[in-house]
């Protein structure tokens, strides 16, 4: 059961339409969706909300830190908190899928995502749960820099939002730890 929800980005209105961006508009999409105001919290190094679903408290976060200090935030929230690793969801841009694509997975490497690089660090642990959103490869590893920094084309926009779109009808079964089911959903384009 999941019971906090992270959204990683870059803060600032120059990152904002950015594919490093995506789980900023993944978190939105679903604050707006719920009626929640994130408002924001020094304790906890970003913005920060609440809502009562499914007779619990969840709570979300978007982190105002950098992209490579994430797990400042998230490790303040969870500790203060007492939320295991394995009830945290993580919403992030993934190179390796293409847009409109997204795949949820528990654990695994940060496979070179500075945000969930930090987050192992900060939570001595890689047992939480990773919503990963596809935006697609430059094809050059030296060019990934410039890629996630990038707005994405307005075609890559799109697939981006539908993967969110889908992914968020999937939000009740991952708040009531109905993970699989919760994946069939995810992982099917269209």
């Amino acid at each position: 059961m999941i019971q906090l929800i992270v959204g990683l980005g870059n803060p600032g209105p120059e990152y904002a339409a950015t594919r490093h961006n995506a789980g900023f508009w993944w978190l939105e999409t679903l604050a707006q969706q719920w009626g929640v105001q994130l408002a924001h919290s020094r304790d906890f190094h970003g913005f920060v909300g609440t809502s009562q679903q499914q007779g619990r408290k969840v709570w979300l976060l978007q982190p105002s830190t950098y992209m490579n200090r994430s797990g400042q935030a998230v490790a303040a929230l969870a500790r203060f908190y007492k939320i295991l690793p394995a009830h945290i969801l993580v919403v992030h841009d993934e190179l390796d899928l293409q847009p409109g694509q997204a795949k949820l997975k528990l654990g695994g490497s940060h496979a070179g995502h500075n945000g969930l690089r930090d987050i192992h660090a900060q939570l001595g642990s890689a047992d939480y749960w990773r919503l990963r959103l596809g935006i697609g490869h430059p094809g050059i590893k030296s060019e990934v820099i410039n890629w996630v920094l990038k707005k994405p084309a307005p075609d890559d926009r799109i697939g981006i939002e539908q993967a969110i779109d889908r992914s968020l009808k999937a939000v009740p079964d991952m708040l009531a730890g109905e993970m699989e089911k919760a994946m069939r959903i995810i992982h099917t384009a269209g």
